[in-house]
């Protein structure tokens, strides 16, 4: 008999009802779908793999998700008003300790061309081929966009909070810039090679511990979507087969593109010392308060803002806000920090999902796990697991961690099923680009971790359908991504057609 039940991405039915098909972190919460260009979608963070990047750590926080390529002529600009940030908490107590904090800011170049002897303002993006690189641009380019990244050390009310801005090498600037989405192979011919132009070295204020002179990496830009997930058949009662093949499926996101910051730094920037390896991390967005729309708006001023800002957005470990936290909670979860999570604690203790596999698909023989509290839950999610990346002050805060001090694993050599295959340096030690989160997570929800570690949180027995090898039936691996530096590939380009395409004139 063919067992169908809940993955790690449905919830019950009046969930689907009122929340959007979503992914990773993909429009998670009811709020969120109204400010879709601060939506965080994926968080992932490793000790870089490229060749040459030993102690390195990288750190890729992704947004505004379900991007059409074809989607002009505005495509897919960021917040102007928001903060973009990623926090690093190395001591355990759930408040950040190291945060990168973005700003990205439009200019309408405002190019005209000659109409009847008028100059008159065109309503295109580009008005020709796109060859651009920082520090310049191209002509044809009616809007370019860049950005500011302030690292700020310390907690907020914290008296030796620090913040300044990274700054360029070359030149001392600290203004990035960030290339143009993907239009189309006619107007940006090889856009993967435009876009590595975007790789830039910036300085890191006051440097890191032993290393006043520290220099990290950092690009901001579109991406192809580095999710894999089966979002239509989920949500259409989990209509495929969780224990079939796991490449059985396609992957709908195979299509999207996505919005990316990546930063990565020396491993002595994030972590406490080297006797304190682990280092946890989420990402947020925030927006000011009060925000009114303007009578007459302009290019760059669409509304007036004031007042403090205010976080809308939060992502640490996947599909935790999914499939965890309850409807009524979510909005309240993307607001917050990980050191009050102990307020939100019975969502992982005494999780739903497992118990509502159980009721819809028991008679196939899958039972939910009866260990309570689910201690084996808190750990992959809200501590760390002892003897791998262990970080709490005995509280539980729910985060990524990273042991920074595993040695990274090569693309070829990586098992996306990470530690549950043997390979620590993945998930969820950390998370990879090529970390089949879904399936990993699956099992784990379904108790896994009593079999891997028995008597350790809970025995085999109590998880009988533990070792069922659960999967959403959409592969995802390394081989999907580059080997270097930010890692997620070149986007999907917005026109199907190359770079002499149907409509160019002799």
């Amino acid at each position: 008999m063919r067992i169908r039940f809940v993955l790690a991405l449905s919830i019950l039915a009046t969930a689907v009802a009122l929340a959007p098909a979503s992914a990773s972190s993909h429009r998670e919460a009811p709020g969120i779908t109204e400010m879709p260009k601060v939506d965080s979608t994926d968080l992932y963070m490793f000790n870089s793999y490229e060749l040459g990047r030993t102690g390195y750590v990288t750190l890729i926080a992704n947004y505004q998700p379900f991007q059409d390529a074809w989607g002009g002529p505005n495509y897919f600009f960021l917040d102007p008003d928001a903060f973009y940030r990623i926090h690093i908490d190395n001591t355990g107590d759930g408040v950040e300790d190291l945060t990168f904090q973005f700003r990205v800011a439009p200019r309408l170049v405002d190019i005209k061309i000659p109409v009847g002897g008028q100059q008159v303002s065109v309503p295109l993006y580009n008005v020709g081929p796109i060859v651009d690189a920082p520090g310049s641009r191209s002509p044809n380019l009616n809007i370019l966009e860049s950005y500011t990244m302030w690292v700020i050390k310390g907690a907020v009310g914290n008296a030796g909070r620090t913040a300044e801005l990274a700054t360029n090498p070359n030149g001392g600037g600290a203004r990035f810039g960030k290339p143009a989405d993907n239009v189309g192979q006619k107007s940006i011919a090889d856009y993967a090679t435009y876009a590595s132009n975007f790789v830039q070295e910036f300085n890191v204020p006051g440097g890191c511990a032993g290393n006043p002179n520290a220099r990290g990496r950092v690009f901001v830009g579109q991406r192809k979507e580095s999710f894999a997930v089966n979002v239509g058949e989920i949500f259409d009662l989990i209509n495929l087969n969780p224990i079939g093949a796991r490449d059985a499926e396609p992957n709908p996101l195979e299509e999207k593109n996505i919005t990316t910051f990546a930063v990565e730094v020396p491993v002595e920037c994030v972590r406490r010392n080297a006797n304190s390896p682990v280092i946890g991390g989420w990402q947020t967005a925030a927006l000011p308060r009060n925000r009114v729309l303007r009578t007459n708006p302009d290019f760059a001023n669409p509304t007036t803002d004031g007042g403090d800002y205010v976080q809308v957005s939060r992502l640490g470990m996947p599909l935790v806000n999914e499939v965890v936290i309850g409807l009524k909670d979510k909005n309240l979860f993307n607001a917050a920090s990980p050191k009050g999570d102990a307020a939100l604690a019975a969502y992982v203790t005494n999780p739903t999902l497992p118990e509502i596999i159980e009721i819809l698909f028991g008679g196939a023989g899958v039972r939910a796990p009866n260990n309570f509290p689910r201690t084996d839950l808190v750990a992959a999610f809200a501590t760390g697991i002892d003897g791998l990346n262990l970080l709490s002050d005995g509280q539980p805060h729910e985060m990524m961690r990273l042991n920074t001090s595993i040695p990274a694993v090569n693309a070829a050599q990586q098992n996306n099923l990470g530690v549950l295959a043997g390979d620590n340096a993945g998930f969820p030690n950390g998370r990879r680009p090529g970390d089949d989160v879904v399936d990993i997570e699956l099992r784990v929800a379904m108790g896994v971790l009593c079999h891997a570690f028995p008597g350790v949180f809970c025995t085999p027995a109590q998880a009988p359908s533990g070792t069922l090898p659960y999967t959403d039936g959409v592969l995802q691996d390394a081989s999907q991504f580059d080997s270097e530096f930010p890692y997620l590939r070149a986007p999907l380009p917005g026109s199907p057609n190359g770079p002499n395409g149907v409509g160019t004139l002799p």
